[in-house]
């Protein structure tokens, strides 16, 4: 997993409310259990029209969004059925992070767990975010992990909520079975200080 520590760039405002697991990844790309590939797919009902032609009103077709690496979502953002293609599509996309006001739970330990950083921040910031976008599309947002702030254009820095444990992890990149290898000496030191029980039933 690619080390998450400060990520500036260009945000694509989607602004959607309740934008579910199906919408980001139709069920048609739920084959693969890759996590490349899935980029292709991403709001792939949304980016295309019938005839397989880009929308040109789509959000990520537009040329300011093209290369963005954030996403500024609307209120719930990921809910629906439980998918892990859902943050895999983002990455493979090029997506680093998510703001929105709030997250469905599955969704957010999904993305957290595979090095996409979802930031929940209070209304009235991202209401002022996506003011702000819509004055300068191409302004970039920064999101400083360590310090748990997004910074938007207008100078303000905002704090947002990331358990400790998914923090260590995003920024030494490393995902919870990495973690754990990270931890064989004190593992072994510990199973060596405490020997197996023996029942003797």
């Amino acid at each position: 997993m690619d080390k998450f520590t400060k990520l500036e760039g260009v945000a694509a405002p989607l602004q959607m409310i309740n934008v579910d697991t199906d919408m980001i990844i139709p069920k048609q790309y739920l084959k693969t259990i890759k996590r490349t590939g899935l980029g292709i797919g991403l709001f792939s009902e949304k980016r295309y029209k019938d005839d397989g032609s880009e929308n040109p009103d789509f959000v990520l077709n537009k040329p300011a969004y093209r290369n963005a690496k954030i996403i500024v979502a609307g209120d719930n953002f990921g809910c629906g059925s439980s998918r892990e293609h859902a943050p895999w599509a983002l990455l493979d996309f090029g997506f680093r992070a998510i703001i929105s006001t709030g997250f469905a739970d599955i969704f957010r330990n999904n993305a957290l767990k595979n090095g996409l950083l979802p930031v929940t921040l209070l209304q009235p910031a991202h209401a002022r975010l996506l003011e702000l976008l819509a004055a300068s599309p191409l302004a970039p947002v920064a999101i400083d992990l360590d310090a748990q702030t997004v910074t938007l254009q207008d100078g303000t820095a905002h704090a947002f909520p990331v358990d400790p444990f998914s923090r260590h992890c995003l920024l030494n990149g490393v995902d919870e079975l990495g973690f754990l290898l990270g931890e064989e000496n004190a593992i072994a030191a510990y199973e060596s200080a405490h020997p197996a029980r023996v029942c003797t039933r």
